[in-house]
This record gives C-alpha cells, structure tokens and sequence, in this order.
C-alpha cells in the first residue's frame, strides 16, 4: 500500500542560506541530435611535434560534415581548442586512449570550446583544465559520448568549475561520459531545451549532474556517486533563460554522496551540504521516480525555495508539480551536514528520506499551491520543515513528520545499485 501526500500549499533555505512534463523520446532526440550532413573523408591529426597546433588548425579549417581523428597517446595541451564550423565530428581512439593534458595549459579557459551545430565529440579524454573541461555555447544537436573530463588528485577548489557545459543550446545528448573533480557541477546543462543525459558517471564532483534553468530534460541510466551532492535541478533569477520545468530524474544509482563540498566560496553550489541525493529547486514539473538511494549522509531527496534576495518580479522562487514515487531508499539521512543538521534533533537524529522546507509563500503574496506530490511505501518518512515564508527564520521551524506507525523511519530495505562499479 502507497501513501499519496498532496501538498496544496507549497526550500533554498536548507542549503545553508545560499499531469507529468513532456520529455523528449530517447528516438526523437537521438535524431535530431545527429547531424544529417554526409561526412568527408576523415581527417587525421597524426602524433608528433606541432600536435596542437595542427590539431586547432584542423578545427579552423575544416568543412562542414568533416571528421577529425585523434591517435591514441597522451598529448599536452598549453592552450584552449575551439570549434566554430557546423556539422563536425571530433573522434578519438576511446577514453583513457586519447588523452589530451591540459596540465600546462597557460590560460584559464575551456579545454575545448564549441560554438557550432551539430557537433559530435565521442572517444578521448581531457584531463587537468585550468577553466571548464568541454563548454558548448549556442550549439544545437549537439553529442557528448564515450567522453571522460577529470582532475586527478584530490578534490580541489583550484579546478575547473564543469567537466561537461553545454549551455543555450537545444537537442542536448550526453551519454557514457565520465567527470571526475569538478569544482561545481560534473556534467552541467544550463538554459537549454530538449536534453538527454543518459549511462554516465559523475563522481567527486561538487554537483554530480545539474540541470539548471533548462526545460525538457532526461536523466537516467546515471551512476552518480562521492560528490557532495549527487543530482540538481535548479531554477535560478536573473539569468538570460528562466523557468526551468519538465525535468524526469529516474533509474539512477544515487549513493555515497559525502565528498565534503569543495566549492569556491560564492558559488550557488557552495550552500549545498555534503550527503544530499537529489536537490529540486524552485522548479516546476520535476518528477524523481524508480531511482536507487543508498548512503547519502543528509538528505536523499530535498525539495526547496529558492531564498537569496532577487530582482527579477517574473521569478517563481518556489518549487512547484513535483512528484517523488518508486524510489528505493537505503540507509542514509545518518550525519546531516549544515542547516538540516542543526534541525537534526528534532528529528530524532537523523533525517528522513525525503525533506521539504515548507517555504510556501514569497513577500506579501498568499500561500501558493504547489502540487507536490510525495507517493512512496509506507515505510518511507516524509517530513515538511514547515518554515512557511520568506524571509526564513530557522529558528521557527515548524517540522511535521509524515510517517507509519511505530518506528520514526520504518524498515529501510537494502538498495541493489544496478549501475554501481
């Protein structure tokens, strides 16, 4: 049996103070992310000296519907790359095979910048970018595949701030991409439409996946693990593109979340405390269904207010239509980290599955109905922190536990993590 919580009545004060939506097909979206052109005779950029010299050449001369072949080898890189020529495919001979080492690299931009259409970048590795690892500006049908951005080491501040960037762009596939060590969000899509992200890994991210003021957008298939927190789905003021909706989180390994947050302080990702699962927003039309939770210190699944002073009076700030059902939920909830740890005793200790903040009204307005919808097993505890409006007091925190009889958190049955290595 299911308990159904309708919440009538609509968080991001619990970051420390920082009908279902139309999703694109897997089929519609991998073909509108192809490029149709008819591909040249491939180009390859041999190994030797001048490699990245005759590597950018190659990307400023090459013709629409051309393919761009790495060898295998690790190559240093001491500056960015970009492409601008519409219809490119940049292959390697696979991850960890061709390796390109921004280690030296002398500016602080991207490793690889592209601002055209229909582009594909499949089979190599970008290490060590003193900027983001690989940003695409305005570029539609665009495809990041069997890629891997990392930065070796420990988790620093010093890093690139996204390991994979497509921003302002439409038709987004991202699919068997690995991002390791970015200091805000592993695998980032900013204001963009139509947008896959689909059997990737993010891991020692800050942010593992975020989908940011960004609308029609499918997570799934992901193993998203040791960042300090695992999905987001924000909605922020006062950017180009607003109004993020229609987001499906789903069949996901979400767990061991707890890499202290190594953000730069300012960043939005800074506020988001160690051991979070998944984080929506003031978002609307956001479903979280069949994904695995295991381990995850402070919260599996947060639903928030967005609370910083704005601007902008055509902001919604508050998170709205958001559904959590079919969720599997392991231990976790155990060590909550910032704000949610100081409301930890009246909690019990510890945190159950699923937070929401309560924030339910912005200035003077009246109370909004938000439609949030929490339908999961009957041993899954639910809490509203109930902080009612903005400006949040946390001192008046107001918690109401939805839970079943007897235990505070029910039996919580061990998550078998299909994606896990």
């Amino acid at each position: 049996m299911k308990r159904n919580w309708m919440i009538a009545a609509a968080g991001l004060a619990l970051i420390a103070a920082c009908g279902g939506p139309e999703t694109p097909s897997d089929e519609a979206l991998d073909e509108t992310a192809a490029s149709e052109t008819e591909v040249t005779t491939p180009g390859m950029i041999e190994a030797g000296e001048g490699f990245q010299t005759r590597l950018q050449t190659a990307l400023i001369e090459a013709e629409e519907g051309s393919t761009i072949t790495l060898p295998a080898g690790t190559f240093a890189m001491t500056d960015g790359l970009s492409l601008d020529v519409d219809g490119v495919t940049i292959t390697g001979a696979g991850q960890g095979e061709t390796v390109l080492d921004f280690s030296g690299q002398r500016g602080s931009g991207e490793g690889l910048l592209v601002t055209a259409d229909d582009v594909t970048l499949e089979n190599f590795s970008i290490q060590e970018t003193r900027g983001d690892g690989i940003k695409s500006k305005d570029a539609d049908r665009i495809i990041y595949r069997d890629l891997t951005v990392e930065w070796l080491g420990e988790p620093d501040a010093e890093n690139g701030a996204y390991g994979v960037y497509p921003v302002e762009s439409s038709d987004v596939l991202v699919e068997r991409v690995t991002v390791r060590g970015a200091s805000d969000a592993g695998i980032y899509v900013g204001q963009s439409d139509n947008i896959i992200v689909r059997n990737s890994r993010a891991a020692y991210n800050v942010a593992g996946i975020e989908i940011e003021n960004s609308t029609h957008a499918e997570v799934y298939g992901n193993d998203v693990t040791e960042n300090a927190g695992g999905i987001l789905v924000f909605d922020l003021p006062d950017l180009p593109v607003m109004g993020g909706n229609s987001t499906r989180i789903y069949d996901n390994d979400i767990y061991l979340n707890n890499t202290p947050n190594f953000a730069p302080p300012g960043n939005i990702v800074a506020g988001v405390p160690s051991g979070t699962g998944v984080i929506v927003m003031a978002n609307d039309k956001v479903i979280v269904t069949g994904n695995r939770f295991d381990e995850n210190q402070t919260v599996q699944v947060l639903i928030t207010a967005y609370t910083e002073p704005f601007t902008d009076e055509d902001y919604n700030p508050l998170p709205r239509n958001i559904t959590v059902s079919g969720n599997s939920y392991g231990e976790g909830g155990n060590n909550p980290q910032g704000l949610l740890g100081e409301f930890a005793p009246l909690l019990g200790g510890r945190m159950p599955p699923i937070v929401w903040d309560g924030v339910t009204r912005w200035d003077e307005e009246a109370d909004a109905d938000l439609n949030l919808a929490i339908e999961e097993g009957d041993n899954i505890a639910f809490v509203n922190m109930g902080l009612g409006s903005y400006p949040v007091d946390p001192a008046a925190a107001s918690p109401s536990m939805e839970r079943p009889d007897g235990d505070a958190f029910g039996e919580l049955e061990p998550v078998k993590l299909a994606h896990a290595e």
